[in-house]
């Protein structure tokens, strides 16, 4: 060891429609330099890539003295450890993970999360065999939502794009039990009260003019079960709903169901939050 750092797709069948949306500026933060597998890491980073904690974590657990390098515990931030260093957490010995990222169109009846002693099925057991490494889907999709949804290993990605701070936009594709009003499409534009909380989304429209019970909205919000609060405030309910734009990252050519690899694109894009 050693011492020492596209634009979304909107949803399908788009026409002439019906839409209202708010002017925001969004940029995108710069880029960094991703290390190479076999340089020194900062022990903070080699700790958030072995997906326990975010960086900002592992500073805390450094300081705390939960953490040894080849027997000696390490209570100083700056240190730089290698791939053949001996790193500990609480005398558990932790790997520098191959970093992995998966993209899973979710399909309906899977249960976002890792392990459900209650859930039939989970989203790990359609890609538990992608992976040596074991991955945790990045925020929750409810059990009856489709969509994009990511599965990560890297647990300081995780900790960006869950953290209330985050403020990127996803879109998702509504089906409702009847055709939402322009009155209401309006409402909901402006903003509504939802008990304690007052929402605002981004943009809204129609789908398709012709079928009015078809909306696509533009949300930052990751509050829970947002949407179907949203238009069940206004006596609408959601039949389906599908999530078909997150963190730059669409459903595009991948079946329900199916899952793929993100590409060093895609990962470069994520990892520099260079989206909307």
């Amino acid at each position: 060891m050693e011492r020492e750092n596209r634009r979304s797709r909107k949803p399908e069948n788009s026409k002439r429609r019906s839409s209202f949306k708010k002017d925001k500026n969004d940029k995108g933060d710069s880029g960094k330099r991703i290390s190479k597998w076999n340089e020194p890491l900062r022990l903070n980073k080699y700790l958030a890539n072995s997906g326990i904690c975010s960086r900002r974590e592992a500073d805390e657990l450094i300081k705390a003295g939960d953490v040894s390098v080849n027997g000696k515990i390490l209570t100083e931030l700056g240190v730089k450890v290698s791939p053949k260093d001996d790193v500990r957490y609480k005398g558990k010995k932790i790997t520098r993970e191959k970093k992995v990222y998966i993209l899973l169109n979710k399909p309906k009846d899977y249960v976002t999360t890792v392990k459900d002693k209650y859930a039939e099925k989970t989203v790990i057991d359609i890609v538990k065999h992608a992976c040596p490494e074991r991955v945790y889907p990045v925020g929750r999709l409810d059990k009856n939502t489709t969509g994009v949804l990511l599965l990560t290993n890297d647990g300081e990605v995780t900790k960006q794009l869950t953290h209330p701070s985050f403020q990127k936009k996803k879109i998702y594709h509504v089906e409702l039990n009847k055709d939402l009003t322009k009155v209401d499409m309006l409402k909901i534009i402006e903003g509504l009260q939802l008990e304690e909380d007052y929402i605002e989304v981004d943009a809204i429209s129609y789908v398709n003019e012709e079928d009015k019970a078809q909306v696509g909205i533009e949300i930052h919000s990751g509050q829970n079960r947002i949407v179907r609060r949203i238009f069940e405030s206004l006596d609408y309910r959601v039949k389906k709903l599908d999530r078909v734009y997150f963190a730059g990252l669409t459903k595009k050519n991948l079946p329900r169901g199916k899952w793929r690899f993100l590409t060093p694109q895609e990962i470069s894009i994520l990892k520099r939050k260079s989206f909307k």
